[in-house]
């Protein structure tokens, strides 16, 4: 699906690169089947971002300053339309280095597939009310011009962390938001337009979506310890501290609501958290609206997310407290029978 829908663009790619990592089933195969290139990492230990170094070290030579390089996930499939899109604003704008994706999760998995899509369409909202300003430069389909990724790899170990020469940090466990810092570090400037759009995998199950959620925060926490205070690091710190507040509040919230029950004889409503129940309630539906009725009937239960928000929650607090506690992060992948260990680039 990912080649088919790389294939299939209105603005078709000059080339597809199969970035094969590792892997022990017929990625490679079916890749040249599909009539693209494919390219095999070489005893490499550093995961995607290690991968993906190779891959662009014996890419970017021969790429002129102006051409677009895009890097994608295996699991994601593009919208039609996604490179005209990205091509037109990189050609329209020479100062623009970087043009990001917005993704929507895919269908199936139950209750949490869509605790997922909604999140994600909140998350696609929230972008479009910044008029695209880019937050994270996402793994699932994100275009750099290749002078941004060479400019990055030549001040990795002096003016931003990493190893000199290396385009992502094989040190952290979130190189796609790594990557965004480095480059708004350097003075880049990016975006991710509403038509850029994309579908990727979701977790089908909560074990899984527990390590995925555990290495995304310990990532971005341990990202922003290695950069520490800057102009271009200020946002991201507020969004940490927001969630700390969003944290205790909910929890405050979730607790108050369990002693008024525990302590009444009879259930007494109140009109006035009554009313801000209803007014939340409404928030919630219409943030999501966009996902159909599924998403819109679980926004209207409320409670179903509220309680998936705290899960979320608990992951904060315990990545806050392995990092304090100096526990080692394990990177964790779900695997799949015909995918495993591979990316793609184009």
């Amino acid at each position: 699906m990912t080649i088919a829908s790389l294939l299939s663009q209105s603005h078709r790619p000059e080339r597809v690169i199969v970035v094969a990592d590792n892997c022990t089933d017929s990625t490679v195969t079916l890749a040249r089947q599909a009539g693209v290139e494919v390219f095999e990492s070489v005893n490499n230990t550093k995961k995607k971002a290690g991968a993906l170094n190779q891959a662009l070290k014996w890419l970017l030579p021969g790429q002129r300053d102006n051409d677009v390089v895009m890097v994608m996930d295996a699991d994601t499939s593009l919208d039609d339309g996604f490179l005209e899109t990205a091509v037109s604003r990189l050609t329209n704008d020479r100062a623009l280095m970087a043009v990001g994706g917005l993704f929507y999760g895919e269908e199936g998995h139950g209750i949490i597939g869509q605790f997922q899509r909604n999140e994600y369409i909140r998350y696609s909202r929230e972008i479009g009310r910044r008029r695209g300003r880019v937050f994270v430069l996402t793994g699932t389909a994100s275009i750099f011009r290749p002078r941004a990724l060479r400019t990055v790899a030549e001040s990795r170990g002096e003016s931003i962390p990493g190893i000199h020469g290396d385009v992502y940090d094989t040190a952290s466990l979130t190189e796609d938001n790594e990557l965004t810092i480095a480059l708004k570090s350097l003075g880049g400037l990016m975006i991710s337009p509403m038509q850029c759009t994309v579908v990727t995998e979701l977790m089908p199950n909560f074990r899984t979506l527990l390590a995925q959620r555990l290495r995304w925060q310990r990532g971005a926490l341990e990202n922003l310890g290695a950069y520490g205070a800057t102009p271009q690091t200020l946002r991201y710190w507020a969004q940490q501290f927001g969630i700390g507040y969003g944290v205790i509040a909910l929890s405050a919230y979730l607790l108050l609501i369990l002693l008024m029950m525990l302590s009444l004889d009879n259930w007494v409503w109140f009109p006035f958290w009554l009313g801000i129940g209803i007014v939340f309630s409404i928030e919630r539906v219409m943030t999501a609206w966009k996902g159909g009725w599924r998403a819109r009937v679980l926004a209207a239960t409320l409670f179903p997310e509220l309680f998936f928000d705290m899960f979320l929650n608990v992951i904060y607090v315990k990545g806050i407290i392995d990092i304090s506690l100096g526990r080692q992060a394990k990177w964790k992948h779900l695997n799949h029978s015909q995918a495993s260990g591979s990316s793609k680039a184009a």
